[in-house]
């Protein structure tokens, strides 16, 4: 469920739901998706959330894709690490985790106003056993960190006695490394350093020093207490410290957890104090607060090197690790000198002349289709002239007609398409163009053979093929991926909101006309005609077969043509919705309105000159049609409009 089926349709959906029903109810469906055959495939592809190798640390010798991790709170029972892992995280916690399972299933708050989730028990959990089954099978390759907890009230030496043996069974089923997490539930401060003293000098003697240790402090711990836990350790025991979760003691003893936006602020000021007093070697793991980019900005920027994500994920929805992946990316890369332009002739000028000779050619034909309609070899192919073909079903010809306009209406919409994804695109080597020029030109050049189906090779269409084929060739060479140079969306306002209302609209419009042109294509090679038709032109498939056996096929070709044209088109439309919307992005806005504009008007101006109006027929053109005005209307704040300044050129 990217961020625009989330925030426009599941999330109001699942905040209705009892907070506990509403996360196993998520957490399943993502993760029977990732299990089923080519469910993960779909995951990337919605998502398109691979992480960059910008983004590659290494933290305390773990090596990781990316520095954002997943918390352990979101996901307790590893239901849907399979599919989360693949959304642009570097790294998976588990826990909390101690030695016995504790179970609680008393309700789970959600407070929507404040974007704060409360747990009942801070430390429900499946157990050590369950966790380690868990890591040693982890179905993903990402690096797995265990927080392990002492059971709730268990004195000093015992405690000590469970951490041991809870990292000597999670290091041997594979755990990266371990947050010790000591400072929970109604543990009293001299117990706590009792403790820690304690692990210092298993420590000390050399016992599990091949990974690393980190300190899990909650982010309202005074500062005072975290200076003396440290002098007990020595700061040369810890890797690094990660500022946590909170939890708040209850009446009655045990803890519950509060995690959410307003943490943040305890969040920033541990981190600049830990930077300020110890060692700058240590890393900063913050796991509180990060609900949109700008949040893990204000982090990184104090100091945290990576970032753990829970209540962000479930406010903000699964497209928040690509956000923020996107947001570090360009903090890093407008430092860099910004590369010289591949030449015109390199790759993407091919793609502008493909585009260009796309625009022409639809031109030509359109008025071919509205002047002659038929060319010569047409006639030659079924031996007839206009005046026969107009003798034979005077609405004949109006409807072969209205076959062309509509593909040449479609043939120049993918030529604006290719050149703006060439010029704004191929040209600074954006791989999310690249690849919906590469999958809409592929489907373009295979829909050719098309006439396979319906037997009449048009020499025409064979010729244009052969000239365009080798431009598309020559612009799909070697081109390197580049990351955008283009400031990029840093929160979760109103303006992002309608946003993905609009990509909703864009996306559900490539998908509908992808099923159209399928279809069309279909209908094209097999039955040819839809009951519509044969009720405009008042005939039957067997009277037009008998008047002459050519004519079938020549409008097949037409039907076929404009099916696998539309198919093209909507691939391109469909990536650019699913990879492309970017905030600022004011050369996409104006993309889509002009790519659209010759398609939707030829396919229904000419409906209307010729006649052909039925509702049922037309009811899908005006559905598109709705769907592409509501996705322009509500992305052009977001397109039109920089994320940093506001203002720019539209281009």
């Amino acid at each position: 469920m990217p961020d625009w089926s989330y925030q426009t349709l599941f999330r109001p959906l699942l905040f209705r739901l009892p907070a506990r029903l509403s996360r196993n109810l998520t957490l399943k469906a993502i993760g029977s998706l990732s299990k089923v055959p080519g469910g993960a495939f779909v995951i990337r592809t919605f998502g398109h959330m691979e992480p960059s190798p910008l983004l590659e640390r290494d933290l305390a010798g773990i090596a990781v894709h990316s520095p954002i991790g997943l918390s352990g709170g979101l996901d307790p029972q590893g239901i849907a690490h399979r599919a989360l892992a693949q959304f642009g995280i570097g790294f998976i916690e588990h826990g909390p985790i101690t030695v016995d399972a504790i179970q609680n299933d008393k309700p789970i708050r959600n407070d929507c106003a404040n974007e704060m989730i409360t747990y009942p028990d801070y430390f429900e959990n499946d157990g050590v056993e369950r966790f380690a089954a868990r890591i040693a099978k982890p179905n993903h390759r990402l690096p797995q960190l265990a927080r392990i907890s002492p059971m709730p009230g268990a004195a000093p030496v015992q405690a000590l006695s469970e951490l041991e043996r809870m990292m000597a069974k999670l290091g041997e089923a594979g755990a990266a490394g371990f947050y010790i997490d000591v400072l929970h539930g109604d543990q009293r401060l001299d117990d706590v350093i009792a403790i820690l003293q304690g692990l210092s000098e298993v420590f000390a003697e050399g016992s599990y020093r091949e990974l690393p240790l980190f300190l899990y402090i909650p982010s309202w711990l005074p500062d005072e207490h975290m200076h003396a836990l440290i002098k007990v350790t020595g700061e040369e025991m810890w890797s690094g410290i990660v500022i946590g979760e909170g939890a708040v003691l209850v009446a009655g003893g045990g803890s519950v957890t509060m995690t959410g936006k307003n943490s943040k602020g305890d969040t920033l000021s541990k981190i600049k104090l830990i930077r300020s007093q110890f060692t700058p070697n240590w890393l900063i793991k913050a796991g509180g607060g990060v609900h949109e980019p700008q949040d893990a900005l204000d982090l990184l920027h104090a100091g945290a090197d990576t970032l753990l994500l829970h209540s962000g994920l479930v406010y903000a929805g699964p497209g928040l690790p690509k956000r923020i992946n996107e947001a570090i990316i360009y903090e890093q890369v407008r430092k860099m000198p910004e590369p010289a332009v591949p030449s015109f002739w390199k790759h993407w000028g091919w793609m502008c002349l493909l585009g260009i000779g796309m625009v022409i050619g639809g031109i030509l034909s359109w008025i071919i289709a509205a002047t002659t309609v038929l060319l010569p070899y047409d006639l030659s192919f079924i031996d007839m002239t206009l005046e026969e073909l107009h003798l034979t079903n005077h609405n004949l010809l109006h409807f072969m007609s209205h076959d062309r306009i509509t593909l040449s209406g479609t043939m120049i919409s993918i030529g604006i398409l290719y050149f703006m994804l060439a010029w704004h695109g191929l040209r600074l080597g954006l791989h999310w163009a690249r690849t919906a020029l590469l999958t809409s030109g592929i489907v373009g050049f295979l829909s050719f053979f098309l006439y396979l189906g319906y037997g009449y090779f048009d020499p025409l269409h064979a010729v244009a093929a052969a000239v365009l084929l080798p431009m598309f060739l020559f612009s799909m060479r070697s081109n390197p991926d580049r990351p955008s140079r283009q400031p990029v969306n840093l929160t979760n306002d109103s303006v992002w909101r309608r946003a993905m209302w609009g990509q909703f609209c864009l996306v559900v419009l490539g998908f509908a006309l992808a099923a159209g042109g399928v279809t069309i294509s279909a209908v094209g090679i097999t039955n040819v005609f839809v009951q519509t038709d044969l009720v405009y032109l008042d005939t039957s498939h067997t009277q037009l077969n008998d008047a002459n056996t050519k004519l079938i096929p020549l409008i097949a070709h037409d039907r076929a043509g404009f099916g696998g044209a539309l198919l093209c088109d909507a691939l391109a439309i469909l990536i650019i919705a699913l990879w492309g919307i970017q905030q600022g992005a004011r050369w996409l806005w104006w993309t889509l309105l002009l790519g659209g504009i010759p398609g939707f008007y030829a396919g229904l101006s000419v409906h209307l000159s010729i006649g052909y109006i039925d509702f049922w027929h037309l009811s899908p053109a005006f559905f598109a049609l709705l769907l592409y005005v509501l996705g322009l209307i509500f992305l052009y704040p977001y397109l039109m409009r920089s994320s940093r300044d506001g203002k720019g050129s539209y281009f």
